[in-house]
């Protein structure tokens, strides 16, 4: 078990980046079930089509909120690593937050792009009358649809590394680092 020395202490996230990080950990846990279910064979008709609604839907708010995350990260970065961290801790952590941050944006792109080079409509954007900025086009369509795919098994696969990272700082270690992002009073 590491803890860390009292002779210095761990920087915290700010209360926005807290917010935004747990706004959007809620949104893609829940997403990751829908989608992967969505195109399965057999569902009910309705029930399929409330997936998809949510899921589209979803993810535009997903967009906005990782858009207003990342503008957040570079008006006001990061505190620095937890110190005693060893380096290649560090470096795994950079690289998974850079490709998370990547997929997190990429995932809403490619899936609007998919469904609207498909010809399909997209509810809460169409509902406040915003053009659809991608023709119609099955190849372009079916391009996105291949990169959401993937993408979706890469961010299952890094969530599910990040969540397992933040459990043994906080379980195993105890050691302060998971505590610098989790929701509390400030």
């Amino acid at each position: 078990m590491t803890i860390p020395s009292p002779t210095y202490k761990i920087k915290s996230y700010s209360k926005p980046a807290r917010w935004l990080h747990w706004s959007v950990a809620v949104l893609v846990l829940a997403m990751i079930p829908v989608g992967f279910l969505m195109v399965q064979e057999g569902l009910p008709r309705s029930l399929q089509n409330n997936l998809f609604i949510s899921h589209k839907n979803v993810g535009v708010l997903i967009l906005v909120l990782v858009v207003i995350r990342i503008l957040y990260r570079w008006r006001r970065p990061p505190p620095p690593p937890a110190p005693h961290l060893p380096e290649w801790q560090v470096r795994v952590s950079k690289i998974t937050h850079g490709l998370l941050y990547t997929l997190l944006f990429v995932m809403p792109v490619a899936g609007y792009i998919r469904v609207r080079a498909g010809g399909f409509p997209i509810e809460a954007l169409d509902a406040l009358g915003l053009p659809t900025l991608v023709q119609k086009s099955e190849a372009l369509a079916g391009f996105a649809k291949s990169v959401h795919f993937y993408g979706a098994w890469a961010i299952a696969l890094l969530v599910a590394l990040h969540i397992a990272a933040a459990l043994q700082h906080g379980l195993i270690k105890r050691d302060g680092v998971m505590s610098r992002m989790w929701p509390r009073q400030d």
